[in-house]
Parts: C-alpha cells; sequence; structure tokens
C-alpha cells in the first residue's frame, strides 16, 4: 500500500554538513540545507479525495525546493497515509515525530484525526500547524499553544448560515445532517449560536451519520420525512455527493446549505450530478477555478502555471489544489519570517504574528491574520450559490 511521499532535492554530501550540535537540538529537523517537514493525510479509506491536498503540497515544495528553497534550505516534505482512522493517525504521527524526526507538522487533515493527536504534540512542543480542519477548537492558545488551524470556523460558517435563514427564510423548517463526531458537532453549535432561542422551534429535525456508514441515504429519507424545506449538511465529500444525489433522486428540493469542505467541483459535485447540486449554497473563502470571472485574475493565474507545470494532468475542477496552494504559499511566508532561526518555538511565534497576509487564490478582501491570542487565520467568507454549472458569489464578505 503507498503510504509515503517524501521530497528533498539532491544534495552532495559536503553540503547536508550538520549544524552544530547545540544549534541541532534547538532545531529539530533543520540542518545547514534543509527542514523537515510532515503530514498525515487520508490518501486512502473514506475520505480520500481530500489526498489532492497533500498531492499539492507535494509539487508546490518541488516548485519551492526548484527555486532554491527556502533561505537556501531544500524542503523535505514527508506524507503519510491515515486513512481517516485515530488510531493509525497517531501511528503515523509518531513516526514523523520520533523516527523521522521533522520540525513540525504541517496541514495534517481531520477533525477526529488531529484530535487523537493534539495533546501528543502539544506535551512534545511540536508545532502542529495550519490543520486542514475549521474545527473551532484549534483557535485555543491558552491550552493547546502548538495547534494552530488555517480555514474559517466551522462554528462560524453555520452561523453565517443562520443568520441567512432567519433573513431569507424566517419560517423555514429546518433539518440537520451532519457527521457524528466535532467536525459535525460544530455546526450545530454554529447554528444555535446563530439561531439563539429561536432553534428548537427551526430546527425541526437532527439526523447524524457514522464514517463507517457506507451510505447515508436513510438519513436523508429521515429528513425529507420530517418536513423540512431547509437542509443543512455537514458532512465530508463521500456523504456530501451521496446527499446531493439521494435528494434529487427523491425529489426533494430544500434550501440546501453545504458546508465548505465539502463542495470541490471535481470530488463532490461532479459525481453527485452537476445540475443535481444546482441552488446549493455554501460560504467561501477561495477563489473556484470553475469561475471565469477569475480567468484573468492575477492570483488564479499563478496557480495556473503552478498546475501546469507541477501537476499536469491533474483535475483543474478539484478545489483540494486551490486549498493545497493557498495554505502552502501561507507557511512559506511563516518559514521566511522565521529567517535563520527555525526553532520549533519561532516557527510557532512566527505563524502568530502573521499581518493582513494576501494570499493569491484567497477571495478579494480574504486575509490571513493571526497573533499570540488569535489563532483563526482567516475569520472572513462570502456565500456563493451553485448555478448548475458554476459558483455564483453574491453579498458581501462577512467578517466573524
Amino acid at each position: 500500500m503507498w503510504t509515503r511521499r517524501t521530497l528533498l532535492a539532491t544534495a552532495t554530501a559536503a553540503s547536508l554538513a550538520p549544524l552544530g550540535r547545540a544549534r541541532a537540538a534547538a532545531m529539530p529537523g533543520v540542518t545547514a540545507t534543509s527542514i523537515k517537514i510532515g503530514n498525515t493525510n487520508p490518501h486512502s479509506g473514506p475520505a480520500s479525495s481530500y489526498g489532492a491536498i497533500a498531492n499539492a503540497e507535494v509539487a508546490f515544495f518541488k516548485m519551492v525546493n526548484d527555486q532554491g528553497g527556502i533561505g537556501g534550505r531544500m524542503i523535505d516534505f514527508i506524507t503519510l497515509d491515515d486513512a481517516y482512522s485515530p488510531p493509525k493517525t497517531v501511528e503515523q504521527t509518531r513516526k514523523l515525530v520520533e523516527q523521522e524526526g521533522v520540525a513540525f507538522l504541517f496541514n495534517s487533515l481531520g477533525t477526529p484525526t488531529q484530535t487523537a493527536v493534539r495533546a501528543y504534540l502539544n506535551s512534545r512542543k511540536v508545532p502542529q500547524l495550519f490543520i486542514s480542519t475549521g474545527a473551532d477548537k484549534w483557535a485555543d492558545p491558552e491550552h493547546f499553544p502548538w495547534t494552530m488551524g488555517w480555514q474559517p470556523s466551522y462554528r462560524t460558517e453555520a452561523t453565517i448560515y443562520a443568520k441567512y435563514i432567519q433573513h431569507e427564510k424566517p419560517s423555514g423548517r429546518i433539518g440537520v445532517l451532519y457527521q457524528n463526531d466535532d467536525f459535525g458537532k460544530d455546526y450545530l453549535l454554529g447554528l444555535k449560536d446563530g439561531f439563539g432561542a429561536a432553534y428548537d422551534r427551526m430546527v425541526i429535525k437532527e439526523v447524524s451519520y457514522e464514517t463507517t456508514d457506507p451510505t447515508i441515504d436513510s438519513q436523508v429519507v429521515t429528513l425529507q420525512s420530517s418536513g423540512a424545506d431547509v437542509l443543512v449538511t455537514a458532512a465530508t465529500p463521500k456523504w456530501a455527493a451521496q446527499t446531493i444525489r439521494k435528494a434529487a433522486e427523491l425529489n426533494w428540493k430544500p434550501l440546501h446549505f453545504m458546508s465548505n469542505v465539502s463542495v470541490s467541483v471535481g470530488s463532490v459535485l461532479k459525481p453527485a450530478g452537476l445540475e443535481n447540486a444546482a441552488g446549493l449554497i455554501t460560504g467561501a473563502y477561495l477563489k473556484d477555478a470553475t469561475d471565469k470571472r477569475w480567468d484573468n485574475d492575477p492570483g488564479m493565474q499563478q496557480w495556473r502555471q503552478f498546475m501546469a507545470k507541477y501537476m499536469p494532468g491533474a483535475d483543474l475542477t478539484d478545489g483540494n489544489h486551490v486549498f493545497g496552494y493557498g495554505v502552502s504559499v501561507t507557511l512559506m511566508q511563516v518559514l521566511k519570517q522565521c529567517g535563520d532561526d527555525l526553532s520549533r518555538a519561532n516557527i510557532m511565534k512566527q505563524a502568530a504574528s502573521l499581518d493582513n497576509e494576501e494570499v493569491p487564490t484567497l477571495l478579494p478582501g480574504i486575509r490571513v491574520s493571526t497573533s499570540a491570542t488569535n489563532f483563526h487565520p482567516i475569520r472572513a467568507m462570502q456565500l456563493q450559490r451553485w448555478t448548475g454549472s458554476t459558483w455564483d458569489l453574491f453579498g458581501d464578505v462577512i467578517t466573524a
């Protein structure tokens, strides 16, 4: 089974001379000419479509190495398969830290999987940086100072949906389908934040699913039977596509909101049927490669040039590639700010010192900012609706 992808530009033995002992001890995973970065991702299993993110990051770091690395150091990026299974994530994370000796973990994916290793990484003071999940709990510098997310909080996203529903469909009868873990439950909390005391009146049915469920057809039937005319789906891609497809089979057409992590045209909407998703609403913070408005956008032209050279033949409609590029650009800014001090403490300090940074794949008006007390790098979104062929942005950028 494919379990590892590693990237390091070749170098002569002389050029790989180690740092001095004291300095090397202070900067694990770092030599005079390289920095080793670890990642876990579901390259197999029920969430394997997210493997495209790590593939984009492998390609991105190859590009960086081809351009001379970062501060003269080549990036040795190791991504291991955890199949979206928390026990496997623990095993692979320990391997990266204790055997591979990585400097830090970058953009490892999954709310349940990253929850399983958060305490371990914090106890060893290893940065768990820019996790690929929007769980609200990653922004807790008081208790977990070595953990930081990147994308907007799921809880904030759900609050935005609630506010929109209250304004546009105040008498709506709402059904909620959610993954039965911290990822899905964040959406319930966000809806409760948004609806307040009206939650019990407006939300008439909550139905969950497990990541071990082969299908969620029965859950969708249950929600339709409840009389709901608004559906909020907090699902990962496999089950998101199933939900859209099953609702279409039932000829059920609720006002449908979908988690922003499961709206990739290539990995979700195409499998579900593009026409079946018409009218779907989600919160956006990244530019969508299928949207013609970005054809001449400098940031997306930069991304397309990268894709053409380093991921030829890859699906340009898969938003995971846009995500992987954007989060990698943010990491490069952190490493530039670190200068020659690539100690774990300084990496975390610089990650918490991002000042209104532009990222070429983020929507206009959305930037990356952090501080010692703000571990939510991106706190703004804009709603968008699927037309059947492309995403159509509407309304203003909303900042939480």
